[in-house]
């Protein structure tokens, strides 16, 4: 009998945990993927990896998005339909804020809707926020597990290089960190009436090398290949499936 799949990511419509992380890279998945107990690759189809097992007796799914919101949020969907309703995003992004040092992790409050996706969704004004218990969960797992983390709002941006318009042109807001694809996992979970939160390891230029204004790329300062960073992913792994783990356990009190 063929198994019914979704029709653009290929993931089981049924059958998955509830509880997600997700990530962009599918190596990085398999990572995730390997920390947990009876681990199976459930299917791979394009950019989209995922696997199902569990972490300390939570079952978990771990799946992939690739790079950027488009294509990710047809991943948030396809999961929510098939039952998912607890997301963390694991991810990377370059620290905005003076201070945030590569490797650290910045537990997402809020985002920017810069994506490229959302706004033909529904109007600009609103808001993409983090459940407040994804982001307690993650904070107390960063705690325990003596991670450097900070917490603040981050800037999802559909452009990874800069064009000829300004890169900081939120500066001076406070923005924690930017990365891709948050804000339409945020909206998303929103909107549907699920948990979601996100945990990202800082694997570019700080705000406190940039010089004259220059971005990380004029000045040949990004490099998320650096030992402090993988050290930061693998913190943040574990930071993210424990938060899960938390998250799972408050749904049962």
């Amino acid at each position: 009998m063929t198994q019914d799949l979704s029709p653009v990511t290929r993931i089981p419509r049924t059958g998955l945990p509830e509880h997600a992380i997700v990530v962009g890279d599918p190596a990085r998945a398999a990572a995730v993927g390997a920390l947990l107990d009876g681990a199976e690759e459930v299917s791979h189809h394009r950019e989209y990896r995922v696997f199902s097992g569990s972490w300390k007796g939570v079952p978990v799914t771990v799946a992939s998005h690739g790079v950027g919101a488009p294509g990710a949020i047809l991943l948030f969907q396809e999961l929510a339909d098939a039952g998912v309703h607890t997301f963390l995003r694991f991810g990377t992004a370059g620290a905005m804020k003076p201070g945030i040092g590569a490797g650290d992790l910045v537990i997402a409050e809020a985002a920017v809707r810069d994506d490229g996706v959302t706004q033909q969704l529904l109007p600009p004004e609103y808001p993409a926020v983090s459940s407040p218990e994804a982001v307690f969960a993650l904070q107390r797992a960063a705690r325990e597990a003596g991670a450097p983390h900070h917490r603040g709002i981050v800037w999802t941006r559909a452009a990874f290089q800069p064009g000829l318009l300004p890169l900081f042109a939120y500066d001076g807001a406070g923005l924690a960190a930017i990365e891709m694809e948050l804000s339409a996992l945020l909206v998303t979970a929103s909107l549907r009436g699920l948990v979601a939160g996100g945990v990202l390891v800082v694997d570019g230029a700080n705000a406190d090398e940039l010089v004259d204004g220059d971005t990380p790329f004029s000045t040949g300062g990004y490099d998320p290949h650096r030992d402090v960073v993988t050290a930061g992913v693998e913190r943040g792994a574990t930071v993210s499936l424990e938060a899960l783990r938390l998250l799972a356990e408050g749904e049962r009190a």
